[in-house]
């Protein structure tokens, strides 16, 4: 039990200080790290099917993530996520985020994707969203 405390200690230490990417709490809960609202079958699709891509920044230092994510019928059906960190500690933390994303953000649907916390990781999250927010502005049905 004290070696647990150590390693949070120092993990909340290292977070404070700006040395890692992603996390800055260590994951408390049990829930997926993301929500999605059901989809509505009847509406048209808000988004134009295809694949696009877009750099997520976050962090104090800062970091990043490009993000490509492939939609069709509005639904996410592929995602992939670079882990470019060099720290061992935030390479660590990226590389468990892309490790769980695709299981979260897979087969949801793009307008109603909220990824808040994924694999401990809070700060890829933001990442990610920053990414998604702009591949939705680039994917939104009637614009080039």
């Amino acid at each position: 039990m004290r070696s647990t405390h150590a390693a949070i200690g120092a993990t909340v230490m290292i977070a404070a200080a700006g040395l890692t990417a992603c996390s800055t709490e260590p994951d408390t809960t049990s829930a997926p790290g993301s929500t999605t609202a059901p989809e509505n079958e009847d509406s048209p699709s808000q988004y134009r099917d295809g694949e696009y891509s877009a750099t997520g920044w976050y962090g104090s230092l800062p970091s990043h993530h490009d993000v490509t994510l492939t939609i069709e019928n509005d639904t996410v059906t592929a995602v992939a996520i670079t882990t470019p960190a060099e720290d061992p500690t935030s390479l660590g933390y990226q590389q468990r985020f892309a490790a769980a994303l695709p299981e979260a953000v897979v087969g949801q649907n793009v307008g109603d994707l909220a990824v808040d916390r994924l694999a401990g990781s809070s700060g890829c999250s933001e990442g990610f969203m920053d990414a998604l927010a702009q591949i939705r502005d680039d994917a939104v049905e009637g614009t080039s």
